[in-house]
């Protein structure tokens, strides 16, 4: 874990990235089912698609981890997997998600 993370920064990109998802009309409002969320794949790739494991993994639990002060994760490289997910759509569309989830893999990556 990072010597020190700047929690308030971090929320900050996080809320950011839900804002963006809404933009673009990818924020939904109906979880799916529970065993989509139950997947073992990484990204839970084979039930969920990215924007949806955003959505309804990967922002709830980092929130978690930060509200309750639990370790964050060490690394994160989350935005590969952006890249090659939205790989179909404009680029001038998915390059502000794409900058947020550099800047989370930044943030959580951070050594200082």
């Amino acid at each position: 874990m990072p010597a020190f993370l700047d929690y308030q920064q971090l929320s900050s990109t996080l809320q950011q990235l839900e804002e963006e998802l809404r933009r673009l009309g990818w924020w939904e409002e109906t979880p799916p089912e529970p065993s989509a969320l139950a997947s073992t794949q990484p990204f839970h790739a084979d039930t969920l698609a990215f924007q949806q494991w955003l959505q309804w993994i990967f922002i709830p639990r980092v929130r978690e981890l930060i509200a309750n002060e639990e370790r964050l994760p060490g690394r994160c490289d989350i935005t590969p997997m952006g890249e090659v997910a939205w790989r179909e759509e404009q680029p001038e569309q998915v390059e502000p998600l794409l900058f947020l989830l550099r800047s989370l893999d930044r943030q959580l990556s951070s050594d200082t």
